[in-house]
C-alpha cells in the first residue's frame, strides 16, 4: 500500500496541470460533472482507475483499499468532487456481484473510464426512509418465469445525478405491497429508454444534484434483472453498506483539507482552537472508524448494520467542520459574494443534509440500537 500511495502521488504531481479543473471554484454542477468524467478517463488510460477492481470487469485486481486511496488523493487535491466520485463505490461493486457476468464485464469499464455515469433509483415520494414500502412496479410481459421483458411504472425521487446518467440501478415492486422487502426486484435500466422522464430538483444551495424520475410503461429486458426475482432486497443491502462506508474515505480527505483552510484563515485565539479542535476530534474518530471498515471490506467480510456507525460519524464530522466554518467565517458564509465566500456558503448549506441523505441519523441510531445493541425488536 505504501508503494502504491507513493507512486500515485508522484504521478498526480507529475500530471497536476493536466488534471486540474479548467474553471474557478466553486464552479457549476455541469462543470464538476465534466471535470470528473474527464479525470476518470485520464486515470483509466493510465491504469489508476483499474486498481482494486476484479480482472473480470477490466480491472487490475488488488485490494479495494487501492480504490479508496485513489479517491482520497483526488479529493485531497481538489481534483474531483468527493460526493460525485463516491457513486462509483456505491454502484459498481453491486453490479459486479449481481449482474450477469457478461453484462458487468461490458458496463463497469464504461463507468470507470468516464464514458458513462450511473444513478441509484431507491427513494420514492411518501416512503421516507422505509425502503421496503416502495411502490414503483415492474410487471412481467407474460409469465414471470419466462417473460422476456418487464414493464415499469412509478416514480423515484432524490435520485442523485439522474439527469447525467446513462444507467440506473432501480428497485421495483414485483410482489404485493404486503410482501415488503420479500417482493422487491432490482433492474439495471438504460436511462434513454422511452417512457423515462427526469425532472431535476433545486436544493437549498441552488444546485440540482437530485432529481425526480418518472417511469411510464418503460420496457426493460429480462436479462437486465439484477439478482433473482423478488431478490432485490439483497441488492439494496449490498449497496447501503458501501454507501455508508467505503465512499466516506475520500470525503474525510476533503473535510481535512477544508479544516486546514479554517486554520489558515482563522485567528490564533481560543475560539479558533475550540471550534477547530472539536471538528478535528470528530474527523479523527471518523477516520479511525472508517479505516477499520476499509480493512474489513478488503478482507472479504460482508458489511452490514455496523456501517450505520460510520454513517452517524461522517454526518457528525461534516456538520462539525462547517459549524466551525460558520463560527470563524460568519461574514463569508452569510454575506461574501467572492469565490471563496460562495464556496463556503454552498458547502455549509449542503452539510445540513448530512444527517438526512443515505439514511437519516435517526434511522441509523435506530439500527445501531436494535441490531447492534439489542435494545428492542427490529420491525
Amino acid at each position: 500500500m505504501e508503494r502504491f500511495r507513493h507512486d500515485l502521488h508522484a504521478w498526480l504531481d507529475e500530471h497536476r496541470d493536466e488534471l486540474a479543473p479548467d474553471y474557478e471554484r466553486p464552479g457549476t454542477l455541469d462543470q464538476h460533472m465534466a471535470q470528473m468524467q474527464r479525470v476518470k478517463s485520464i486515470l483509466h488510460a493510465a491504469g489508476w482507475m483499474r486498481y482494486g477492481w476484479p480482472e473480470r470487469v477490466g480491472g487490475l485486481g488488488g485490494s479495494p483499499m487501492l480504490r479508496t486511496e485513489l479517491g482520497a488523493a483526488l479529493a485531497g487535491r481538489d481534483i474531483t468532487d468527493p460526493g460525485l466520485f463516491s457513486l462509483i463505490e456505491v454502484l459498481a461493486p453491486t453490479v459486479i456481484d449481481f449482474a450477469p457476468q457478461a453484462l458487468a464485464a461490458e458496463m463497469v469499464p464504461r463507468l470507470l473510464s468516464g464514458e458513462e455515469m450511473w444513478c441509484q433509483g431507491f427513494s420514492e415520494p411518501g416512503t421516507g426512509s422505509d425502503l421496503a414500502s416502495i411502490h414503483c412496479r415492474a410487471t412481467p410481459d407474460g409469465d414471470p418465469a419466462t417473460a422476456e421483458q418487464w414493464i415499469i411504472n412509478g416514480q423515484k425521487v432524490w435520485t442523485s445525478l439522474a439527469q447525467y446518467s446513462d444507467r440506473c440501478v432501480l428497485l421495483t415492486r414485483t410482489g404485493s405491497p404486503e410482501s415488503r422487502h420479500r417482493g422487491i426486484t432490482a433492474f439495471f435500466v438504460d436511462m434513454n429508454t422511452p417512457g423515462i422522464t427526469v425532472a431535476p430538483l433545486e436544493m437549498i444551495n441552488g444546485e440540482h444534484e437530485f432529481a425526480e424520475v418518472f417511469f411510464d410503461d418503460v420496457v426493460v429486458p429480462a436479462d437486465r434483472m439484477l439478482g433473482s426475482l423478488h431478490g432485490g432486497w439483497a441488492i439494496a443491502m449490498s449497496i447501503l453498506p458501501f454507501e455508508r462506508s467505503s465512499c466516506f474515505w475520500q470525503r474525510i480527505a476533503y473535510l481535512y483539507r477544508r479544516l486546514q483552510r479554517l486554520v489558515d484563515v482563522g485567528r490564533d485565539d481560543d475560539r479558533t482552537a475550540e471550534v477547530v479542535g472539536n471538528a478535528f476530534v470528530q474527523l479523527h474518530m471518523l477516520r479511525s472508524r472508517s479505516r477499520v471498515t476499509q480493512h474489513r471490506l478488503a478482507s472479504g467480510e460482508t458489511l452490514g448494520a455496523e456501517t450505520s456507525i460510520d454513517k452517524v460519524l461522517v454526518a457528525t464530522a461534516e456538520q462539525s467542520t462547517y459549524d466551525a466554518a460558520l463560527r470563524l467565517l460568519p461574514e463569508a458564509i452569510a454575506l461574501d459574494d467572492s469565490v471563496a465566500g460562495e464556496l463556503w456558503r454552498s458547502e455549509y448549506l449542503y452539510s445540513r443534509a448530512a444527517t438526512i441523505y443515505g439514511g437519516t441519523a435517526e434511522v441509523q441510531r435506530n439500527i445501531i440500537a436494535r441490531r447492534l445493541l439489542d435494545l428492542g425488536a427490529d420491525e
